[in-house]
Formats: structure tokens, sequence, C-alpha cells
């Protein structure tokens, strides 16, 4: 394993490095104005929410790592105090990667990216009409974290009002992943697409706890077909399934009936259950599996 310290390499070479390291990160396409009524929209991917209640966000406009130069948008954040921070899905990715050119203070990036600016209600600047997701808020704090190149400043942003596009929420008004269609930072010049296969669903840990990986049987823990993703999904059900249903599921299952009742040696056998049952956890089917697991 390579070990970097953050002064082993120059600059700009190791905050690639942390960049495409720490990845995919959300986008925080931020709106603000200057104090003269001057537009500014650019994005960030120092970002991310902070709490519920208050609801607080934060994001980074970083010192530039070639020249240790602040950015337009923390200079208006400075002075004005609000900011509205959209969402940005793939609908908009090649735009907002334009709005990021450095135009000179006063050029207005709506106009360059070609975007709709939309009026606020709780704050000056203007919202992204093409973002699905749009929070206006209040500039509550700012901290400095260093005065050197790459250093970051957090803009520390209260919530004052949400608006959700309706092409975005399912029959029951909640937002819909799929419809949303993010878009994450990556290093270099890498985007990730929150759509499609991309997009699987992980089972919160059990309200009555997980059996966890202890009390999974050496065989299984140490199974050369199962995978340490395989192992979590199995310690994370609340109780084994009981000899009488694993009886009918053997009954029933005319795949581990064969199996069981084949001639192959005990190691071979065990190797197909575990792939059986590997199969079965790919699919989602945990309990099924465990009744695979559990029957030889």
């Amino acid at each position: 394993m390579r070990t970097i310290a953050p002064k082993d390499l120059p600059l700009a070479e190791f905050h690639n490095a942390l960049l495409t390291a720490i990845a995919p990160r959300p986008i925080c396409f931020a709106s603000t104005i200057d104090e003269a009524g001057n537009p500014n929209l650019s994005p960030f991917s120092f970002f991310n929410v902070f709490g519920s209640n208050p609801t607080r966000f934060i994001f980074s406009p970083a010192r530039r790592v070639r020249d240790n130069t602040i950015k337009h948008t923390l200079e208006n954040a400075m002075a004005t105090k609000e900011v509205v921070i959209n969402v940005v899905n793939y609908a908009m990715v090649q735009q907002m990667s334009l709005a990021s050119c450095e135009y000179p203070k006063g050029v207005n990036e709506f106009e360059k990216a070609g975007f709709t600016p939309l009026a606020s209600q709780k704050v000056k600047p203007f919202r992204v009409q093409e973002s699905p997701v749009q929070f206006e808020c209040k500039v509550v704090d700012i901290i400095e974290t260093g005065k050197e190149g790459g250093a970051g400043n957090l803009i520390i942003a209260e919530m004052v009002l949400m608006h959700i596009s309706p092409n975005v929420l399912t029959a029951d008004g909640k937002i819909d992943q799929h419809k949303l269609d993010l878009v994450g930072r990556l290093g270099s010049d890498w985007y990730v697409r929150a759509s499609g296969n991309a997009l699987f669903e992980v089972p919160k840990p059990a309200k009555n706890l997980g059996i966890g990986f202890d009390q999974l049987p050496l065989t299984i823990r140490n199974s050369k077909i199962l995978t340490g993703n395989s192992l979590g999904m199995l310690a994370n059900i609340e109780q084994l399934p009981d000899a009488d249903s694993i009886a009918i599921y053997k009954h029933m299952n005319k795949d581990l009936a064969t199996l069981l009742n084949s001639a192959n040696n005990q190691e071979l056998k065990s190797t197909q259950l575990h792939q059986l049952a590997q199969n079965l956890l790919q699919k989602g089917l945990i309990v099924e599996a465990w009744k695979v697991l559990l029957s030889e």
C-alpha cells in the first residue's frame, strides 16, 4: 500500500489524489449575488447537509491551489449572507460545468451557461429553474481553515425554503431517486450518474439488532464463495430460520434437494451450497439463503 503524507506530493497532485479518493461527492450549485446585485453561479463539491433541525448545509469554496486566490461565491457570501443551493442532475451537468469557468467578476454565469434565473421568495439570489431541487439559505457562519492554496472556507448555510420540481415526485409526493437522476463529482474530469443499475438498496440494520459476524458459523464466515457483502447480509438477520421452515424449504426447492442427494464429496457439496446461497443473496433473498446454508 502506498502511504502519502500531505506534503509528500506537489499540492496540485495531492489535491487530485484526494478528490479522486473521496468520491462521489454531491454538488452544491451555488447562486449568490454581490453587493451591486450582480448574480453569480458556481458549482462546489466540498458539500453536504449537516442536520435537519435546523437544516444546515456546509459547502467550501476552497482557495485556489494554483494561486491562492478566493472565489466570487465566497466574496458574495461574506458580503450578503445569502445563497441558493441548487442540486445538479444529469440533464444539466454540461451547462453546470460551463458555469464553473472562472469568468471575470460581474459576468453573469446564468447567461453564459444558458440557465434560467428564477426569483427566490426569502432571499435575493436567484434559483436555477432547471435544477429539480433548490434550497434558499441564509449564511450563518463562515469558517476559514487556512491561508494557503487549497485551504477550505466552510460556508454554513441554514435553509429557509425548499423547492421541489413536480417532475421528480412520486404519486404520494415523495422524491423519486430515479427521476431525480443526480450526478456526483469524482476526480479530474470524472462524474458519476446516480441512475439505472448504479442505484441499489441496502436495508438498514434491524431495529432488534442483527446477529452479527461473530455469530456466523465458521464454515460460513470462512467461505471461499460468500463475499464480505454477502456475510454482512447474513449477519443482519434478527434470528435464524427454524428447523421446520428449513425442512419445508428443502422439500420444496428441487435444486437444493437434488444437490443434497447428490453423490458429491462433502467439500464439493458445501461449495455448491455456498454458491446457491450466494445466488440467492444477489437477488436479496436472505432468509432463503440461510435455509440453504443451514440445510447441510
